[in-house]
């Protein structure tokens, strides 16, 4: 309702009535007073302003307030506004017919001032109650929103569908994932050598752009860590071939890190095999992979030459006829001796598996 008070529209033939009428309202202190001499008239007021309240006559030529009453009701964003039904004493019935068909309530001419001042008082502050509904569900939906959208950045969306629709996210394992760890070189000099909002934003950028890229390959983001960003494939979402998505999706990372200001080159590590995924954390969720192959895609990444993606033989292995490699040696990797890596040059377009 305006700050001028509840706008109310007077829908009746005969001008007497409506000057009457008009009147009355003025008296009640209704100022915000509009008046329509036909229902065609009253039908292209409501569609072109807001109203709080319609008062209108049963019987008008041309269109009644039959009709006006189910064109309004009909419409999905003018059926809310409360209609009063104007009638003579011997229209009850009528009255009790548009009673059925939506309308709030009914006066009866004369009008009597008592009643007109009631009833013209409850439908309008049945409209504010309406109104604040409207408003307040619209703030529901705003926050569930904006809770969605938290907990996509937070977590995977497949374990937002697990939450949502279960209310928690089991840990499991699973058995044939591919992670790929991305991580930053020279970072730690460049933060040192530039302003901390500069850094930020081009790392914001970067991390943008990786995340676009993760998408378009079916794949998961799992969280930055720093410099590093982690993703994997296979893991709510199936695969194709989980390691030539992830190989190809190092790819254009290296690709997009040389593109975006400052042209960072990055090292990419991908491994396959089981992981152990879940949530920790009691205030603060944290979406996690735990295992062997997650150690081991983190530690080729540190092996990696700058602007390359590299992993592990036995990975490399499952995508042996589909890419092209270079041997980097046999490498000692923390707790798994020594591992040949091999750097992924290229990849054919991927076909059946």
């Amino acid at each position: 309702m305006s700050e001028i008070g509840p706008a109310l529209l007077v829908v009746d033939d005969n001008e007497d009535n409506r000057f009457t009428l008009t009147e009355r309202l003025k008296r009640e202190g209704y100022g915000n007073v509009v008046c329509a001499s036909n229902g065609r008239e009253a039908l292209e007021l409501l569609a072109t302003r807001p109203f709080d309240l319609v008062l209108l006559d049963i019987t008008m030529p041309e269109m009644d307030g039959y009709q006006v009453l189910h064109e309004v009701k009909a419409d999905t964003t003018l059926r809310n506004i409360p209609i009063v039904m104007i009638s003579a004493v011997d229209e009850i019935e009528s009255v009790a017919r548009c009673i059925g068909l939506g309308a709030e309530d009914y006066l009866a001419k004369p009008f009597n001032a008592v009643l007109l001042r009631a009833r013209l008082a409850a439908c309008l502050e049945k409209k504010k109650l309406r109104d604040q509904e409207a408003v307040y569900t619209q703030q529901i939906e705003n926050e569930k929103r904006r809770a969605d959208e938290l907990l996509y950045a937070m977590l995977p969306p497949g374990a937002v569908r697990e939450l949502k629709a279960t209310n928690a996210v089991r840990p499991r394992r699973y058995d044939e994932v591919a992670v790929l760890f991305c991580d930053i070189v020279g970072f730690t000099a460049y933060c040192d050598e530039n302003p901390p909002e500069k850094v930020v934003e081009h790392l914001q950028a970067l991390n943008e752009e990786y995340e676009w890229i993760v998408r378009q390959h079916e794949m998961e983001k799992i969280k930055t860590i720093g410099d590093a960003f982690m993703a994997t494939a296979g893991l709510f979402t199936p695969v194709p071939d989980p390691v030539f998505a992830s190989l190809q999706c190092g790819l254009d990372m290296v690709t997009a890190s040389r593109r975006i200001e400052p042209s960072w080159e990055v090292r990419v590590g991908v491994q396959f095999g089981p992981v152990v995924a879940g949530i920790i954390g009691h205030r603060q969720y944290l979406f996690d992979l735990w295992g062997d192959t997650v150690n081991m895609a983190s530690r080729i990444a540190a092996h990696a030459n700058p602007g390359t993606v590299a992993t592990s033989g036995a990975t490399w292995h499952r995508i042996r006829d589909r890419g092209r490699g270079r041997s980097l040696g046999f490498v000692d990797i923390k707790g798994k001796g020594r591992i040949e890596l091999i750097e992924c040059q290229g990849l054919k377009e991927q076909g059946p598996c």
